[in-house]
């Protein structure tokens, strides 16, 4: 309970209960606006609180299982807070542009990618020494542009498992194809937004950057934390192996020693009793019982 009324204060201080003027607001919010005060709802940090939670171990399971979460704000006040955020837990984030179809024409998006990736390559490794200087800020500044855009996705290899959005609003082309494609969504919802297009709303306040902040902070942790749950794991499965080897090892070494021992003892047993020798030449019984013929 101490957690939670800890974090009910950084939420109230960092300004997440600021919702937007009445006249703007979305009637599905109702449940999660505490009261109204000059004209401007004011969000139930209670709900947000639960909801953060929520959200928060959700992501944590995600990350345990060791698939993706994308980082969407491209938002002025969210495009700094996102970035170091996802790139704390190696996500993928856009903060830039949501390029259409980014997750539903995810194949033409990595050609892109590609191309990038290409064009960073030879730039650094001299391919292009031979082209003129003209030619070589043309591909630096096409590039660049690339960069700015699709920097953040380089390393996706395939869609998200989830989206974690700043602004269901303001980002409603990415939640469209999240939604179309059946991937898990998380986002800040303010009191201008529709709280059920998203499968896990947080009630805050989405445009100052200090709510941004103490909420993608919040989130970022949870991954971190399930990232590691992760890591231990397979340390822990590792070590099962290892010592499984060695068990197989030390048995393997006794059976080994054990059958030495058998055979020395063998060894023995034939020395102590000399089988009898036949002596050459004897003269042999006839069947019929007489002497020798």
């Amino acid at each position: 309970m101490e957690n939670n009324t800890s974090l009910q204060q950084q939420l109230l201080e960092a300004g997440v209960h600021f919702g937007h003027l009445r006249k703007k607001w979305n009637p599905k919010m109702l449940p999660y606006i505490f009261a109204e005060k000059k004209g401007i709802h004011i969000i139930d940090l209670n709900k947000t609180t639960e909801s953060l939670q929520e959200a928060a171990a959700a992501l944590k399971q995600i990350a345990k299982s060791g698939k993706k979460i994308m980082f969407v704000g491209t938002k002025k006040q969210a495009k700094e807070i996102v970035t170091e955020c996802a790139r704390k837990v190696n996500m993928p984030f856009v903060t830039e542009r949501w390029l259409g179809g980014m997750l539903t024409n995810f194949n033409t998006v990595r050609k892109s990618v590609k191309k990038m990736q290409s064009i960073e390559k030879m730039l650094t490794d001299g391919t292009f020494d031979t082209i003129t200087k003209k030619e070589r800020l043309t591909l630096a500044r096409d590039r660049d542009k690339m960069e700015k855009v699709l920097g953040g996705i380089a390393q996706l290899g395939r869609v998200p498992a989830a989206l974690f959005i700043i602004d269901i609003g303001h980002e409603h082309i990415a939640l469209a194809e999240a939604k179309r494609l059946g991937i898990t969504t998380l986002g800040m919802v303010d009191t201008n937004c529709d709280p059920n297009k998203v499968d896990f709303a947080i009630p805050s306040n989405d445009d100052a950057t200090k709510s941004i902040a103490i909420i993608a902070n919040y989130i970022t942790a949870a991954i971190a934390e399930g990232l590691a749950e992760r890591q231990a794991a397979k340390d822990d499965d590792v070590e099962e192996v290892t010592t499984d080897e060695n068990e197989k090892k030390a048995s393997r070494l006794l059976a080994e020693a054990e059958a030495e021992a058998a055979r020395a003892r063998g060894e023995k047993v034939k020395g102590g009793n000399p089988p009898k020798r036949r002596v050459p030449n004897a003269p042999r019984r006839s069947s019929t019982g007489g002497g020798p013929r």
